[in-house]
């Protein structure tokens, strides 16, 4: 009997255990509610902002500028220190990359340099100065910083994409009337295509005191401070876009990191009426011959005699240069220049006036 009682009891715990597995597996099978599908919509990814290109206006620079000077504090008058001069100035160019081209005529021997442009209907653009001297004078200003600015014209520009074609020159005996400029414009291969010419002839010089700027005869202008702290750019009426385009040449990029470079002096522009013609103290300069050849020219100047003391004296050495207006000045001329070579525009005559 005790049997039959151990085996029932036997039989209900196996059919517990039974039960209870059962509702286990009924637990881990039951149906549960499907997890909500979120559909995924595609993101943009954001595109960076497309980037102008930013052309920076290439900086002069001080030091080289003023190593130029120096390396040229000698009397260039005689037949030997002007070769010694040019060999000077061929050998900088040719450290740039220029191929400079000696060109001789009766009295003396310029000094010619291009790069062509990308645009051959463009035309040139020439950037000059003269490199002799009177006797006596080193001719720190009249005229090394003429020559230095153009070597810093030749660095600067060397490398760089343009549409026009940039020529550079040196000039012989404009201390002896002009002689260099005068064989230059009667070569009609130099005059072809040529759009515009600057010339550099002193651009070191300032004072700051008033009354120490003078002018010359015949031409209305006058300085509201009396001081010699501005570079005067002296143009042919008939040629004003040439003029005009120092209009905008004080313009830096805000990358500028020459300091001396940002503060630039003022540029007074004088159109000349008749060539010169009522007005021969601007005519004194390699940029007459142009006038009369119907070329546009500009002369680039701290105004000579009618500034320094130093003028055509022994006494124009480096140490009188004044630093930051001969920077300020140089920077000038490189901002024209690289525009006018950079654009095709059309520098038209006007007509006489």
């Amino acid at each position: 009997m005790k049997k039959w009682i151990w085996l029932g009891l036997l039989v209900l715990v196996a059919v517990a255990v039974v039960s209870s597995r059962g509702t286990a597996f009924n637990g881990f099978f039951e149906q549960r509610p499907s997890p909500v599908i979120v559909e995924r919509i595609p993101m943009e990814t954001p595109q960076p902002p497309q980037l102008q290109e930013v052309k920076i206006t290439p900086q002069v620079s001080a030091d080289k500028l003023l190593t130029h000077i120096q390396k040229l504090n000698f009397q260039r008058y005689t037949t030997i220190e002007r070769s010694l001069t040019r060999t000077y100035i061929t050998t900088e160019l040719q450290k740039l990359g220029w191929k400079p081209q000696l060109e001789k005529f009766a009295d003396g021997v310029n000094v010619f340099a291009e790069r062509q442009g990308t645009d051959k209907t463009a035309g040139a653009i020439l950037v000059a100065a003269h490199y002799d001297t009177v006797a006596l004078s080193p001719g720190a200003d009249d005229n090394a910083t003429g020559i230095a600015v153009v070597l810093e014209v030749a660095r600067l520009l060397a490398s760089r994409p343009m549409p026009r074609t940039l020529q550079l020159a040196f000039f012989d005996k404009e201390e002896a009337g002009l002689l260099g400029s005068r064989a230059f414009v009667t070569k009609a291969v130099r005059l072809k295509n040529l759009r515009g010419v600057i010339v550099m002839d002193m651009v070191g010089y300032a004072c700051y005191t008033p009354g120490c700027q003078k002018y010359p005869a015949g031409l209305p202008i006058t300085s509201p401070s009396g001081k010699g702290d501005f570079l005067a750019v002296v143009g042919d009426a008939e040629h004003l876009p040439l003029l005009n385009a120092f209009q905008n040449s004080q313009s830096l990029t805000s990358t500028t990191r020459n300091q001396e470079a940002s503060n630039l002096p003022p540029v007074l522009k004088l159109p000349i009426p008749l060539k010169g013609l009522l007005t021969p103290d601007t005519l004194r300069s390699d940029h007459a011959p142009f006038w009369y050849q119907g070329v546009g020219a500009v002369l680039v100047t701290d105004t000579a005699n009618l500034r320094t003391p130093h003028y055509h004296q022994p006494s124009d050495i480096p140490a009188t240069i004044e630093r930051s207006f001969f920077t300020g000045a140089a920077q000038i001329v490189v901002n024209t220049t690289n525009n006018l070579v950079e654009n095709n525009n059309i520098l038209e005559t006007q007509p006489p006036t």
